[in-house]
């Protein structure tokens, strides 16, 4: 596990509450946490639980995991794939809040289907970058048996 870095954490929170333009105390009621445990949190006084830096992170609108890394949670390198990804769809703007809870669900999912399967990335059998064909399409990519490739279709329901 990472070395607790509870002083680099709490620059860490410092900048991105500056950044965020609010005070201590706006950010300590946003988060739902005293003013002075805050102010110990930033200079690196305290260490905070996972559920007061996820409280935080909401507050700020930053990844829970990104703080849970830079608190020692986390390991940096095993966990650094992850946090990457679960940051990237946390900060894309094209996707609302619900998409984005929807996105991290499903990753988390997948996830969780492959640590318990004792899968890496690919599928047993496989060689990591490749990707399976459906059993009616050749590798060519041109089907047999007369259907399209156009993808999902939605139907009324």
């Amino acid at each position: 596990m990472a070395s607790l870095n509870v002083g680099n954490l709490g620059e860490y929170l410092r900048e991105q509450r500056r950044n965020a333009q609010l005070s201590l105390r706006q950010l300590a009621d946003a988060a739902g946490v005293s003013n002075p445990y805050l102010s110990q949190i930033e200079r690196g006084l305290r260490k905070p639980s996972a559920e007061v830096l996820q409280q935080v992170a909401k507050a700020l609108r930053i990844s829970a995991e990104t703080l849970y890394v830079r608190a020692g949670i986390l390991d940096a390198e095993r966990d650094r794939d992850e946090v990457e990804t679960r940051a990237v769809i946390l900060a894309d703007p094209s996707l609302d809040e619900r998409q984005k809870q929807v996105l991290l669900q499903i990753y988390e999912s997948f996830r969780k289907e492959n640590e318990l399967g004792g899968e890496g990335p690919a599928r047993s059998g496989e060689p990591a970058g490749t990707e399976a064909q459906p059993s009616d399409t050749p590798v060519g990519g041109t089907r047999t048996d007369g259907g399209s490739d156009a993808g999902p279709r939605r139907t009324a329901g």
